[in-house]
């Protein structure tokens, strides 16, 4: 009898060990609220004309390609750690689509939440510092590159800080992509991209990035051109010292990029046309920054995590900038995306349905490349002896310097029209089109610098009548002639705060009006219900090319 009790019991467990297997095997429902969440990024394709390229600068791609995949490896290294790891500990296909989007399980679209259960909390150093790294500790460290953009902290085997610079942190990884350049530089036949690619090679090996920055800026007229390396800090939140890696795969588009420089020489007399006072504008911006049209063909990295640059100002180099300015790239293909994919379906909820049809893809481009080129107008040392605006504000400065690109760049551009530079236009195209940009990017929330920037123009324009607002339907129309005095009326207020080196007045201007009013919060809530994407991600490869 006792027999038979324990063959039963046996049973019974081969019976739950099948039976756990079964269910182990069978499919994971995605989480619905993950899905809505993978669902907010419009899918779309990163393709572009070849046809203009030789053999040989297609053969380059390919080379660029892989660079950019390694690349990416390196990003999720700085920012997460182990992709494999992470992956194979999830079963739920939307996380893991969404963890790839986000390149780990923090939401960068939600203030980093961890949308995966056991993620915890996101290191605000990422990767680059141990995380029980304490400040203490870090600021007793004295060790020269401690805070060089291109070091990581570690512990040493004795339990200490230790700097380790990324050539050999990462040195598997850089000697696979400066012998990748050295192979794409042998069949480069345009002489500034041979230079760049040989010199960027070099870099890698020797966290010197100088002398390719500046060949970088030497490079005009290169169909193909490639962003990589370690460039910006954001990911680092503990302190804002180190670099995180990206890539850009970039091919010009010679007729838009034509149509374009002749504005950058423009930049002195745009300068001295701005509606301040002359002690406002005494500065010359420098003419010689390269002003170009390029579409992107790969994202790697950094710049494909979360949401998604449309348009590039680089070098951040100081040295460079000061010697031979700056390359404005504005990404065609990626602006255009978002245009149709975001900005013309929200439109459809909050503008006029007589004004809609000044939403235009032109007006859109022209908005974002103007603001880049209006960085460098204003003052950008005080006229009153307080050192740079920058210094000045301190930590108001983004916010405030965001805002005046952005209100300068619809200055610019009325200005160019009237001059005939802009062919025929219709510059209610660029406000209307300006005004639902804001409830585009708004989405994103008030809390960052560009948030702020855009909630101080909103409010700023909503009490001076520039639009106005249909209490019944909640659609919003531009006044055109008011429209375009608030614009100078806030140009005029943004750059002489600034030349002041005004800390208290920004701040007062920003606590006051860089907020999100009760009834664009109802707009904006009415435009998420409609399930609008956020943001695009992309479907990119040689593949999608046709190489």
């Amino acid at each position: 009898m006792k027999r038979l009790v324990h063959f039963s019991l046996l049973f019974t467990l081969i019976a739950m060990v099948l039976s756990a297997c079964k269910i182990h095997n069978q499919p994971v429902s995605p989480d619905p609220e993950i899905v809505k969440k993978v669902d907010a990024y419009a899918s779309f394709p990163l393709t572009t004309d070849l046809s203009g390229l030789t053999a040989r600068e297609k053969s380059i791609i390919p080379l660029l390609v892989k660079v950019s995949e390694i690349i990416d490896g390196i990003f999720w290294l700085e920012t997460y750690g182990d992709k494999e790891e992470l992956f194979k500990s999830i079963t739920d296909p939307a996380q893991k689509r969404y963890a790839e989007i986000n390149y780990g399980p923090w939401d960068r679209l939600d203030e980093d939440k961890p949308f995966i259960p056991g993620a915890g909390i996101k290191p605000p150093g990422a990767q680059f510092y141990p995380s029980d790294m304490t400040k203490e500790e870090y600021e007793g460290l004295d060790v020269p590159g401690k805070s060089s953009l291109y070091t990581v902290i570690r512990r040493s085997k004795e339990g200490g800080l230790t700097v380790i610079p990324y050539r050999q942190y990462f040195s598997e990884q850089v000697n696979q992509i400066a012998g990748l350049l050295d192979s794409a530089a042998a069949l480069a036949d345009d002489p500034g991209l041979n230079n760049y690619l040989i010199k960027r090679a070099q870099a890698m090996r020797t966290d010197d990035y100088f002398d390719s920055d500046m060949a970088w800026m030497d490079m005009k007229s290169s169909r193909i051109d490639f962003v990589v390396g370690p460039i910006e800090n954001y990911e680092d939140a503990l302190y804002g010292y180190k670099a995180a890696h990206e890539a850009f795969v970039l091919i010009k588009d010679m007729e838009w990029s034509d149509k374009l420089a002749r504005f950058a020489q423009l930049l002195p007399v745009l300068q001295k046309s701005l509606p301040v006072p002359d002690a406002y504008k005494t500065e010359v911006p420098g003419s010689s920054s390269d002003l170009s049209v390029y579409d992107a063909v790969f994202f790697a990295g950094d710049c494909n995590s979360g949401s998604k640059t449309i348009a590039i100002n680089l070098p951040n180099d100081e040295r460079v900038q000061i010697q031979k300015g700056s390359r404005k790239l504005q990404l065609k293909n990626a602006i255009k995306a978002k245009f149709e994919k975001i900005l013309v379906p929200v439109s459809e909820e909050v503008i006029v349905p007589g004004q809609r049809k000044n939403v235009v893809f032109d007006a859109f481009f022209e908005n974002i490349m103007f603001h880049e080129v209006s960085h460098a107008l204003g003052a950008k040392n005080t006229i009153n002896g307080k050192g740079s605006v920058r210094k000045a504000l301190s930590e108001q400065y983004s916010a405030i310097e965001e805002a005046k690109a952005d209100i300068a760049g619809l200055f610019v551009i009325t200005r160019l029209a009237a001059m005939g530079e802009l062919g025929t236009k219709d510059l209610m195209d660029n406000y209307v089109t300006f005004l639902a940009g804001i409830f585009r990017s708004v989405r994103f929330g008030a809390t960052n610098a560009h948030g702020k920037a855009n909630m101080l123009q909103f409010n700023y324009f909503n009490e001076q009548g520039a639009f106005t607002r249909d209490e019944a339907t909640g659609f919003y129309s531009v006044n055109f002639e008011k429209m375009q005095a608030t614009v100078n009326n806030l140009g005029n207020l943004i750059i002489t705060l600034e030349g002041d080196g005004n800390y208290e007045g920004v701040k007062e201007l920003m606590a006051q009006k860089g907020v999100v009013p009760d009834v664009l919060q109802q707009d904006l809530d009415r435009i998420n219900q409609k399930g609008i994407p956020k943001d695009i991600v992309f479907e990119q490869g040689l593949s999608v090319l046709g190489l």
